[in-house]
Parts: structure tokens; sequence; C-alpha cells
């Protein structure tokens, strides 16, 4: 087989050293692709083993041969190479830009006793995220960058013996109307230890009534309580479109405010903590939000799920080592 090489090589190169230069030109095209999860696996073989993957005619690895004769080796590599490449991800996503705890900005996260229970129990643990299209994740690049997906693999990784579900139950364009339609078929019949209610946004690009808002919320709420889960409100995000309606949007981050301290449920200050990334720690916006304004990117759901994941983690801890808060008690502490 005759090879063209799109090139000229100087007179006195082997063939040898073109050849080379020919199989691993591809491979300084490829693009780095941390956030998608690409870069690990092209990360994952050396030059040389990708140069002998090519060869229709090269020997099998010692490794792969192993395999062949002996299958659950293999399985388990591939096992751990999986759990290297989610640790790897979840640290690449915040290499350009670190993801800090907010400062002055208060965890009111609250006490979290039924998932606490469950994981001190070993129980399986199953967390509903509900709410519109940033938790659906809009913006997000893939699934595995959507908020839900990245507190997953955090909670997974801190309690790995235990058996965590975070179910994503986002549907764009929604609020407290359309949600409540839902409440029963998607959260309450699923008899989850744990509902994180992202609510709001729309109902401030929409005008929507707040006096209704706050009904159906505060409904909503008790209704979950009732059903034994622990609730944790998030209010809108820091944005663009968002912060346009500055006294709409205010006014909604009260209103959830109080809702969580009349149902003594536990709030994470999405609005607050977006708006520290910006004023305090200097990020541009378009550093945590995509270009239509309003959601948020791979970045942004990333250090969004991690500082709620820490928040879980530290609210867990203290039910756990016996600091056991009343359920109709909410906890301050700061991030």
């Amino acid at each position: 087989m005759r090879f063209a090489f799109p090139f000229r090589f100087a007179a006195g190169r082997s063939l040898r050293a073109v050849a080379a230069l020919a199989l691993l030109a591809p491979l300084s095209a490829v693009p780095l692709c941390a956030q998608t999860g690409q870069a690990d696996q092209h990360a994952a073989l050396s030059p040389g083993a990708k140069t002998e993957a090519a060869r229709p005619d090269a020997a099998k690895p010692a490794a792969i041969e192993a395999d062949a004769a002996n299958p659950q080796p293999g399985v388990a590599a591939k096992a751990f190479d999986k759990v290297k490449q989610v640790a790897k991800s979840a640290s690449d996503i915040f290499h350009r830009v670190p993801c800090h705890q907010p400062t002055g900005v208060p965890n009111s996260t609250g006490s979290l006793p039924h998932v606490a229970a469950k994981l001190a129990a070993g129980k399986p643990v199953v967390i509903i995220a509900f709410g519109s299209s940033s938790t659906q994740g809009y913006g997000s690049s893939s699934p595995e960058f959507t908020y839900p997906s990245r507190l997953a693999a955090q909670l997974r990784r801190q309690y790995p013996s235990a058996d965590i579900s975070v179910l994503n139950r986002g549907k764009g364009g929604e609020d407290a109307p359309e949600m409540m339609r839902r409440l029963q078929t998607e959260v309450i019949d699923v008899h989850p230890d744990m509902v994180i209610w992202q609510v709001g946004t729309n109902a401030v690009l929409r005008n929507l009534d707040p006096s209704e808002t706050a009904k159906q919320v505060e409904d909503g709420v008790a209704r979950i309580q009732a059903d034994g889960a622990d609730v944790v409100l998030v209010d809108p995000q820091y944005s663009p479109r968002v912060t346009e309606r500055p006294e709409s949007a205010r006014g909604m981050v009260k209103l959830l405010g109080r809702i969580a301290a009349l149902r003594h449920v536990g709030i994470f200050p999405r609005f607050e903590v977006m708006r520290d990334w910006h004023e305090r720690q200097a990020i541009p916006i378009d550093d945590f939000v995509t270009a239509d304004g309003l959601h948020m990117n791979d970045w942004g759901y990333a250090c969004f799920a991690q500082l709620l994941g820490d928040d879980i983690i530290r609210s867990v801890g203290a039910i756990k080592i016996g600091v056991n808060v009343p359920g109709d008690v909410r906890t301050y502490r700061p991030m």
C-alpha cells in the first residue's frame, strides 16, 4: 500500500522518521476537551500505544492478552480507569477558574436528618433535583455536566460505600404553577429522602404574581415535608436576564427566604453565591453564564453543585456526629 504525504521532506530524512511524523500528526491536532471528558480518553493512551493500535499487524499488548485469558481483571481495570476519569474530570473543570467558597454568604442549607439517618444506617439515599431549565441542564455541554450529575458524583466520592441516586426532574420553561402539576407523580410518589427545589427564575422573567408563587411554593414544600423528605430551596441565578429586573429578582430571593424560614427548610442562596463570583471574586459573567445571558455553563453548574454538595456534606456530618438539630430549626453557618 502506498501513502501520499501532504508535505515535502528534506533529502536524507529516513522513511521511518517521516512515517512516524505522519502517524503523530493527527494526534497533535486533537483539541483539548477537558470539560467533556474526551481529554481523559486521549490521555489514557501514550503516543506509542496509539501508534501500535493504528497498525493492523501490531501484536496485542500484554495487558489485552491477559484480559482475554482472564476477563475479571480486565473488568476491574476498566472500572478503576472509569473512577480515575471521573475524579480527573471533576478537577479539570476548575483548572482555569477555581471554585472558591464565597465570603460573607451564609450557609442556610439547614439540617438534613432524613439523609443523615439513611447514610448512617447504610441505606440507599434518593435525592430529587426538581426545577426548570437550570436543573434540566440547559447550557451544559453534556448530561455529565448538569448540576444534578455533578452533585451525584461528589456525594458518591464522599460516601463511596453508599447507594446514592440523584434524579433529575428539571423541565425547561416551568415555574411553580407547572411544577405543582407534576409534584405528586414526579416527586412525592418516588418517596425521596431529599428534594432540592429550584424555583422562581421564570416567575421573575414572566412577571408572575409573587403572592401566588409564594402560595404554591409553600404548599409544595408542605406536601414534600409531609412525605418525610428533607427540603432545600434554590433561589434564582445571578445572570444578566435576571438582574435586568432587579426589583423582581430581589423580591423573589426574599420571598423564597421567607418561605424557607416559615416552613423550617433549607435554602441555597444561589443568587448571592453567583453575585459573589462576579463582584468579589472578579470572575467575568461570561465565565459562568452562557451567551443567552440566563443559563449557566459547565463551570457555573459545576461550582454551583460543588458548593451545594459541600453544604449537604457538612449538614449531614453534623447530624451524624450527634449535633442533632431539631427538624423545625434551621442552622446558619459561614460557607
